[in-house]
């Protein structure tokens, strides 16, 4: 096992800690700093977290700052990471009350969507967050973020139970969940957003719960962490002019169990004989197809037109409202703990963690 190097903080009022939060730092715009001396910005030492966010002296709740060994720019995140991100979920989990993940923004729906998947039955927060300025820049929205997540990663209900219990992200005053949200802003605070589920709360002047779409507590479930990603999986997106060749090219990849085809609008896609044919020769063979939307918003309804009538005759998986994140992590997901076929599309077919409609 990782030994990890933790920094611990403790409240400077002298009333008992109101609950315990550990923070994993896996890299991302956040944690950067100008350094005069380089004329550049670096990764900078957790060890000076006080100086750079003073506010978190002043919680009334004990933190533990924990890094990645090797902490990375989120385009390089993997599933090897979205698993020892679990592992510390799991080997933390009686010693803290909840998780807060500092993350970049370009990857973390999937990362939130992927430990969705892996913590199986949590019932406690995990809340990634991260920023769009890094936190040693005036401007950053690094602070408010940051100390948002733990305020709402430590909140309890009047039973002293954690009101969030799932995996979720923080960002600009959204609480959203994790594996229904999409990053939509490379330029703007406001950088994620969930079309096909309502916020799971709003941070204002104080912090409103959407109560009726928060997932409840439920004390009698077992934690279970799954620690298998299988990335034989690949997206087949849908365009004007696609060719035979490129669709041929990724129905054809050695080894591949799944594909995540992203269709027009409400699940369409051409009828020209030639896909049919290969959509219909890559089914027989076994590849599972699972068809999500190019659009943010709505929901794939296989048969409602004719250019989809076809897919659902062939056994092409409807996904609903599943986001594109949440779909490809659902496929690795699910081909790592299942391997009956039938079984497989049963799974992706259904919510398992509260990503999809039906």
């Amino acid at each position: 096992m990782t030994n990890y190097t933790k920094i611990n903080i403790n409240p400077i009022s002298p009333e008992p800690a109101n609950g315990s939060v550990l923070v994993i730092y896996t890299g991302g715009t956040l944690g950067m700093v100008y350094e005069r001396k380089e004329n550049q910005l670096v990764p900078f030492d957790f060890q000076q977290i006080i100086e750079r966010v003073p506010e978190i002296s002043r919680l009334d709740f004990e933190i533990t700052f924990l890094s990645l060994p090797e902490p990375i720019d989120s385009s390089n995140m993997n599933p090897e990471i979205w698993v020892e991100l679990a592992e510390i979920v799991e080997d933390n989990y009686t010693q803290y009350d909840s998780f807060v993940i500092l993350h970049g923004t370009d990857t973390m729906a999937y990362t939130a969507s992927a430990l969705s998947y892996l913590l199986e039955n949590l019932n406690k927060p995990v809340i990634l967050t991260g920023a769009q300025l890094p936190i040693g820049v005036a401007r950053s929205d690094a602070r408010e973020n940051v100390i948002t997540a733990l305020e709402l990663a430590t909140a309890k209900n009047e039973l002293g139970r954690p009101i969030i219990t799932e995996v979720c992200i923080y960002f600009n005053s959204q609480l959203l969940r994790g594996n229904r949200s999409k990053k939509k802003e490379s330029s703007d605070f406001n950088a994620f957003h969930s079309e096909n589920y309502p916020p799971l709360a709003t941070a204002g002047v104080r912090i409103d719960y959407n109560f009726p779409y928060v997932k409840s507590f439920q004390p009698d479930l077992h934690f279970r962490v799954h620690k298998t990603l299988n990335t034989q999986v690949a997206f087949l997106k849908m365009f004007p002019g696609i060719t035979p060749l490129v669709v041929q090219s990724i129905l054809n990849i050695r080894d591949l169990k799944g594909v995540v085809l992203e269709t027009f609008g409400s699940g369409n896609a051409t009828t020209d004989i030639w896909f049919l044919n290969a959509i219909s020769k890559a089914i027989d063979r076994g590849l599972v197809i699972f068809n999500v939307s190019q659009c943010d918003g709505g929901r794939v309804t296989q048969g409602q037109y004719q250019t989809s009538k076809f897919l659902e005759q062939v056994g092409v998986v409807s996904g609903s409202d599943i986001t594109a994140e949440a779909a490809i992590t659902k496929m690795m997901y699910v081909f790592g703990i299942e391997t009956d076929a039938q079984k497989c599309i049963e799974m992706l077919g259904n919510p398992l963690r509260g990503e999809m409609s039906v």
